[in-house]
């Protein structure tokens, strides 16, 4: 009887284990932000909104968008999900885009206020705000303040956020290689404005102004925001697995 009831709690433990849900979208994420591309290699996809409440499921909200990403695609990032995958790895200056989940961070912003309808944190920048993108940096992958910005470091004209840049106006920190940063892993990666319908760029996800806007507008702190980037075939693959949406919910535009 003994041999049977221990049998019986193996087989418990090992069900109720592979029930257990995967690694991926955490629980607390009720605002997802989802990226596609069509391949590894694109710069081109679109972007969609979905949003859920305690214990039920993901709900679309309004139109996909067309985005720009790395120039040369897309490569595993670090963050929530994803470092732990097989292939390209995403590194300093490779022009890719992090491909994976993360968290969202704050807002920097040119501006005194975020625009209208916005409740999220944010950050005005100022002449005194860098983030650094030197791997030998005890600051890697950080946002810094110095004390003196008329008598800057030397390191500081590459690193600076202040450049009256219409581009960088907002900035959505996406929270790759944050928890802590590695470094030469990527680093100061954004949603922004596009530059141009044919301007991808080094690692940032872009887009049209007032779609910035609509992103901006809508996203919730107290709702956990997150990221899911990934290329199509592979999004598929890992949906159920990650508490992703159903693809088949997602644009084909």
């Amino acid at each position: 009887m003994f041999l049977a009831f221990r049998s019986f709690l193996v087989l418990t433990l090992f069900f109720t284990a592979s029930r257990a849900p995967a690694a991926g979208v955490p629980n607390d994420c009720e605002q997802l932000i989802v990226g596609l591309a069509p391949n590894w290699n694109s710069m081109r996809g679109e972007l969609q909104f979905f949003e859920r409440s305690a214990g039920s499921s993901w709900q679309r909200v309004g139109a996909a968008m067309p985005v720009l990403f790395g120039k040369n695609g897309l490569a595993w990032g670090r963050g929530l999900v994803g470092q732990e995958e097989d292939g390209l790895r995403k590194h300093e200056r490779d022009g890719r885009a992090p491909a994976g989940i993360f968290r969202i961070g704050k807002i920097y912003t040119y501006d005194p206020a975020l625009p209208a309808g916005a409740d999220y944190p944010f950050h005005q920048v100022t002449k005194a705000d860098a983030w650094i993108d030197d791997i030998h940096s005890p600051d890697y992958n950080r946002f810094v303040t110095i004390d003196d910005p008329e008598h800057p470091p030397p390191w500081f004209g590459k690193a600076k956020m202040r450049h009256d840049d219409f581009a960088y106006r907002w900035l959505v920190e996406i929270r790759h290689n944050s928890d802590p940063p590695v470094p030469n892993d990527g680093s100061a990666i954004f949603f922004h404005i596009r530059r141009g319908t044919t301007r991808p760029t080094t690692g940032c996800t872009t887009m049209a102004e007032e779609d910035l806007r609509k992103l901006i507008t809508w996203l919730r702190a107290a709702r956990h925001p997150c990221y899911a980037l990934l290329p199509r075939e592979v999004y598929a693959q890992k949906a159920r697995i990650w508490d992703l949406p159903a693809p088949v919910l997602l644009s084909d535009e």
